[in-house]
């Protein structure tokens, strides 16, 4: 109360580092509990693959029959399994319709991870053909009510039939794990078992050529993974073609580790990032407090030596400024826990996870946080309680600072600590800023604007391709429609499955691996993909014509054509088709994928030659947005009654793709402004504390003639000084962290030396000019006013 100003900046500065620090904490947490509550989460794994040639199959999946095999023929290893495949399809009650995802999966799954059933019997309720367990929000939304076992839905199947599936079971609460959400962390599917195989058109799915099933494993007590990978080795060499046998590395993964190493372990990567980032915020705070409480000690010399003179040993002395340093964290964790609770939503909102309120948090969170308010009260109180309680007696009381003097030093090394923080944080923050604005201004090699995409019932017959370009048409002749295509996939997707092509007249063993995407003769146009040689297909008023391909410029070059025109025109083999298919086109490389990997190898099949599709992709006019969906949902109303009308702009795609950079660059944005407050903060205590200890000789220099800008350069050029000595040393620091994050990705941006220059000249001025506010008014008061101070 006596030292109300510095009181103030110490636990504004200090609440603003640990409520910062403790969201980041809380979040952090949440991610790490990923898969944690699994049941026997300790001994299970996810089976994924490694492949010679990269673009063979995916690495999140595996070999169909594996992970029942391992179980079957190797019981004393493997306690359990579980294995899916995954679809989307439209489920309907009523007018009630809905895309959703599904897992057509063993029965194993309730079982095996202990998910608790709100209403049915888990032991038996994946046991029957044409069953389903639902979550509660899906029994919500379809029924309005939780207790609907016994009830059906009806499912629509990929050749366009239709079939009621009764509801056996109804999911409890589910925390986020990567069972029910291996590729979404937000939508829980639907599950069906395998015992509605034929329904789906999936009879032969077990077959040891089919390396695109999910696959889990849960190990026997004391059974080493390693054994395992050996065994799956063997029952691949024995089980699976040539061609998949010499190219796959199955291993295992524990389950606590699936999430966070997920997408070449972006999940950690930002884990890691925000700890660091909550850990140097917090790291400026403290040292804010530790100048400030060794800077005031100019006003306390006397009350120091008073207590000395009446007995008060050092240990009294440092328990006293010990206890005093505590007590202001405190107060601090008192605010925080305010800032904590008004921020929450947001940084909920800004990370794409729910971070619980103060009023749902285990009573564990607060004892930790009183804790981590203690030991920040004594990291930040130990230093300035030895130094106040070893100060002389006599010194003390006759109010002399050499004591505090000989500290100048560390105090200077303390702000070049925390200017350096600031800035490595800003230099953090602008590459992450330019380098996710990288992503979206970049030119994709295709226009996404203005791009909706719709997912469509997958009737994968001829007749349901031939019902599907019928209502595309359709659909194009809307006004507010410019070109309508339909296909596998979409840009910024995860891409289609991958086959073996080869020249004609080469080897068949010469084969390389290629991504295939089914689309009509409209795909390019839609996207505006450009042409480099050749046609998309064929030409607007020619009709189908079988057995046409059309290549990316990074296909031709690994099919061995050194220019793109040499491919057109070429016949093309692929592995278990008998004829022969004929290069028509090249189009220009563009993105399909993300930019964390290189553009790779591209084949277009024509939706009619290969009957798979999931999308109608619209190009609108950008005008009017509301009124073009409004017109396009009409029509689809009218042409596929009872479908769902689910759609979602490119761009919003690409938000999602990207979405740990996103947040990566809101909490990057966040620390640095924080980081700028609690600089400042400091620099306004230190430079009042320094105005005050200096007020006569201030009076004297006015006195002497010193001009007012000579008595703002005396505190100006310490700082810059400083200024230029953590430039110096955050810098480096800065090219080498930031250098090793861009290496993840294929497509990144340079590191210039303008982008440093821009942070050190921004970050000097502000400094520079807080400076000269706080002491500009100092240097024009009356000096007989500063020569009667005491």
């Amino acid at each position: 109360m006596k030292r109300k100003f510095y009181s103030f900046v110490s636990i504004l500065g200090l609440s603003v580092g640990i409520s910062f620090s403790l969201l980041i904490v809380t979040y952090i947490w949440g991610e790490l509990q990923v898969n944690a509550d699994l049941k026997n989460v300790e001994n299970q794994y996810l089976i994924k693959s490694k492949w010679k040639q990269a673009d063979f199959g995916l690495e999140i999946t595996t070999l169909a029959p594996l992970a029942k095999t391992l179980k079957v023929n190797y019981p004393h290893l493997v306690e359990n399994y579980y294995g899916f495949e995954g679809y989307t399809s439209t489920i309907s009650n009523g007018d009630k319709a809905f895309r959703e995802d599904i897992q057509i999966g063993d029965a194993t799954l309730l079982k095996m991870y202990g998910f608790e059933l709100l209403y049915g019997d888990s032991q038996r309720a994946l046991d029957q053909p044409y069953s389903m367990v639902i979550s509660s929000e899906q029994a919500i939304k379809y029924f309005g009510k939780l207790d609907c076992v016994g009830k059906s839905l009806t499912v629509e199947s990929n050749a366009g039939s239709k079939k009621s599936f009764m509801i056996s079971g109804v999911l409890g609460k589910v925390n986020t794990n990567s069972v029910m959400n291996l590729l979404s962390d937000t939508r829980i599917p639907i599950f069906m078992s395998f015992e509605s195989s034929k329904f789906w058109g999936i009879e032969n799915y077990f077959a040891w050529n089919n390396p695109y099933n999910v696959g889990y494993v849960e190990l026997k007590n004391g059974v080493k993974p390693e054994s395992v990978v050996q065994v799956m080795s063997k029952l691949i060499k024995a089980n699976a073609p040539e061609n998949i046998s010499t190219n796959l590395q199955a291993f295992l993964v524990p389950m606590k580790e699936v999430y966070l190493e997920a997408n070449n372990g972006i999940v950690k990567k930002t884990i890691l990032t925000l700890f660091f980032v909550a850990l140097f915020i917090l790291l400026m705070a403290i040292v804010n407090f530790i100048n400030m409480s060794i800077g005031n000690a100019v006003t306390r010399l006397k009350e120091i030596g008073v207590r000395k003179m009446l007995g008060s040993q050092k240990k009294h002395l440092m328990l006293q400024f010990l206890a005093e340093s505590i007590l202001i964290s405190l107060f601090s964790l008192l605010i925080s826990l305010i800032l904590y609770e008004v921020f929450q939503p947001f940084f909920g909102q800004m990370l794409h996870k729910k971070i619980p309120s103060l009023l749902a948090v285990s009573p564990y969170f607060y004892l930790f946080a009183v804790l981590f308010s203690v030991l920040i009260g004594l990291i930040s109180g130990i230093y300035p309680a030895f130094i106040l309680s070893n100060l002389p007696s006599i010194d003390s009381l006759k109010g002399k600072l050499k004591s505090i003097k000989e500290n100048i030093f560390l105090r200077r090394v303390l702000i070049v600590s925390q200017f350096s923080i600031a800035l490595f944080v800003c230099v953090g923050a602008s590459v992450i800023n330019k380098q996710v604005s990288y992503f979206f201004n970049k030119d994709l090699g295709y226009q996404k604007e203005a791009v909706v995409t719709l997912s469509v019932p997958r009737d994968w017959s001829p007749q349901g391709v031939d019902k599907m370009e019928r209502i595309r048409d359709e659909m194009a002749k809307l006004k507010e429609v410019s070109q309508v295509s339909l296909s596998y996939d979409i840009p910024a997707g995860h891409g289609g499955n991958n086959n073996a092509f080869y020249k004609m007249g080469q080897d068949s063993t010469q084969a390389v691996y290629v991504q295939t995407i089914t689309t009509d003769e409209k795909y390019a146009d839609t996207y505006q993909i450009p042409m480099v040689s050749g046609l998309y297909f064929q030409r607007k008023q020619e009709s189908y014509q079988a057995g046409k391909i059309v290549v990316n410029e990074t296909a031709a070059k690994t099919l061995g054509f050194k220019k793109p025109e040499e491919a057109v025109g070429q016949q093309i083999r692929i592995h278990y088709y008998p004829q022969p298919f004929t290069i028509v086109g090249v189009t220009k490389d563009f993105h399909i994928a993300s930019m964390h990997k290189a553009i790779s190898p591209l084949v277009f099949m024509n939706v009619k030659d290969f009957t798979y599709f999931r999308y109608l992709s619209f190009k609108i006019q950008p005008s009017n947005l509301a009124q073009s969906l409004s017109s396009i949902e009409q029509k689809w109303k009218t042409l596929m009654p009872g479908s769902a009308f689910e759609y979602t702009f490119i761009d919003d795609t690409l938000q999602k793709l990207y979405q740990s950079e996103i947040q990566l660059k809101k909490a990057s944005q966040i620390a640095t402004v924080l980081s700028g407050i609690i600089v400042l903060l400091g620099i306004l205590g230190m430079v009042s504390m320094s105005i005050a200890r200096r007020t006569k000789e201030l009076g004297i220099r006015k006195v002497l003639g010193a001009s007012s800008i000579s008595i703002v350069m005396l505190f100006l050029k310490e700082f810059v000084v400083l200024i230029a000595i953590a430039i110096v040393i955050a810098f480096p620091l800065g090219v080498l962290s930031m250098n090793n994050w861009l290496s993840a990705y294929a497509y990144r941006i340079d590191l210039s030396w303008q982008m440093f220059a821009i942070v050190a000249f921004g970050f000097s001025i502000i400094i520079s000019l807080f400076v000269f506010l706080q002491t500009f008014k100092t240097a024009l008061e009356n000096p007989v006013k500063s020569l009667k101070t005491e």
